[in-house]
């Protein structure tokens, strides 16, 4: 029992002795799963750990700075001894472009505004208009109800041709998808969003821009080639 007790003794104090010195302090912070840009940003967060021993290091301390990111969805870490924090970061998806007048935001899939845009006529993405009056911050979630509606009848279309075709979202009362051709996709209302984009990609081959393609009762689409009055 007396040897068990000093065993314990000496692990405790080679803890405390590892968790005050120099022995483990961290020299690099290694991320992963995060492009360039953003594994830079998070170095540069994470640099006041830099020197601090890797057991003093705790959840909050990369949690709290990493959260300020606007760039940065989710985020967690492990000690690699001896002096590598490893971070594994998950960042945010740009989807769409905010555009309030001149002035441009870009957003994530989650809703996420993550920077300003100072030259968005080189982006590609769906832009999505709100009023001049529509409060946007970096890092915030959108608060405009429309604009909200707006960026969610673009999640089904992660990942599929039909989404670098849309050139706008319009959701002023309905929703409606302007494709870089000049056809709008006329959704309706947000239900069944991703049924009615589904029936619209099946359609779409069949026509003849400019015109619109009126899926908002996906059982009965219908075509036409009505010249559009609206932006």
């Amino acid at each position: 029992m007396l040897v068990g007790l000093c065993l314990v003794a000496l692990g405790a104090g080679g803890y405390l002795a590892a968790r005050e010195t120099s022995l483990f302090a961290v020299s690099t912070i290694e991320v992963r799963g995060a492009p360039p840009g953003v594994a830079a940003e998070v170095r540069a967060a994470l640099q006041p750990l830099v020197g601090r021993s890797l057991l003093k290091v705790q959840r909050e301390d990369v949690e709290r700075p990493l959260g300020r990111l606007s760039v940065v969805a989710a985020a967690s870490f492990d000690r690699a001894f001896p002096h590598t924090l490893r971070v594994y970061v998950r960042a945010e998806a740009p989807l769409a472009v905010l555009r309030r007048g001149s002035e441009a935001w870009l957003v994530s899939a989650a809703g996420r505004v993550v920077r300003v845009m100072p030259n968005p006529r080189l982006s590609s993405l769906p832009r999505i208009w709100v009023p001049r009056a529509a409060s946007i911050t970096v890092g915030a979630v959108l608060a405009d109800e429309g604009a909200g509606r707006a960026l969610r009848a673009l999640v089904p279309l992660r990942g599929l041709p039909l989404l670098p075709r849309v050139r706008d979202v319009l959701a002023d009362g309905e929703l409606t998808l302007v494709l870089r051709s000049g056809l709008e996709i006329r959704l309706g209302t947000a239900r069944r969003a991703p049924l009615k984009l589904a029936v619209a990609r099946e359609i779409l081959p069949q026509l003849t821009p400019p015109g619109y393609l009126d899926v908002s009762v996906p059982a009965r689409p219908v075509a036409g080639s009505k010249p559009s009055t609206r932006r």
